[in-house]
């Protein structure tokens, strides 16, 4: 995890450099870095899937992501319209199941994702994975004066490390559907997690709205104990400041 988080930040601090020390002479209206809006502050929400999802885990509904993050912005000096978005967040999965229980605490080697269908159910059950993220974009923007009402793009590669991992079963009913007890139970755990996320991202849009999209590149659960799982996320982003 340190060697990830090294490799990010030196990857970023070599970006930085290029945009502090390259150097452009400007005859007239020259470009004000110092306080410029362009995405300090990022809301996104979106769709969120499983590529690699075997056909015997049961998901449906809408499982979505919400993610927050706060960026620095780094201009390039030769091209104040590229710049380097920095930063740090919280990104979060819900993944909702239909007549599966997700034994997350169970004491077997393997994750079990066990097919209800046949006895009593709960009638939502959802997984939520949050991480602490470390966001990092080369970004565009097409009037860098005025970037609130300007098209952008981004790519990037984001960073994270998992803070929490739980499932929330709602309502257990019984094979016919009758509701046989209204409570919730709660179970958390990142025993059979990857606790190390790396995703690459992209964002285009307009002004304050842009669409997102990130895949991640690593494995959401450890080797060996479930299917290679890799979360997918297509969104909207707000952003401002």
């Amino acid at each position: 995890m340190k060697k990830v988080f090294l490799l990010v930040a030196g990857f970023a601090m070599t970006l930085a450099a290029s945009a502090q020390d390259s150097t452009v002479t400007v005859k007239s209206n020259p470009f004000k870095r110092a306080g410029r809006a362009n995405d300090h502050l990022m809301v996104q929400l979106g769709y969120t899937g499983w590529a690699g999802q075997p056909d015997t885990i049961n998901t449906g509904g809408f499982s979505k992501s919400l993610n927050i993050y706060f960026m620095l912005d780094l201009p390039f000096k030769s091209n104040p319209k590229l710049s380097v978005g920095i930063g740090a967040g919280i990104g979060s999965d819900n993944i909702i199941f239909r007549k599966t229980y997700v034994d997350i605490k169970g004491s077997s080697p393997t994750l079990d994702f066990k097919d209800l269908n046949d006895t009593n159910y709960f009638k939502k059950t959802k997984l939520a994975t949050t991480y602490l993220e470390a966001p990092l974009e080369l970004r565009f923007v097409s009037d860098p004066n005025n970037s609130d009402r300007s098209f952008k793009a981004a790519l990037g590669v984001k960073v994270g490390t998992m803070l929490n991992a739980h499932t929330r079963n709602r309502t257990l009913k019984s094979r016919s559907g009758t509701t046989l007890n209204d409570y919730t139970l709660k179970e958390a755990s990142k025993r059979y997690f990857n606790t190390t996320r790396i995703a690459a991202t992209a964002r285009i849009g307009w002004g304050h709205f842009t669409l997102y999209g990130s895949y991640q590149l690593t494995n959401l659960f450890k080797d060996g104990v479930a299917a290679e799982i890799r979360p997918y996320s297509i969104g909207i982003t707000l952003s401002g400041l």
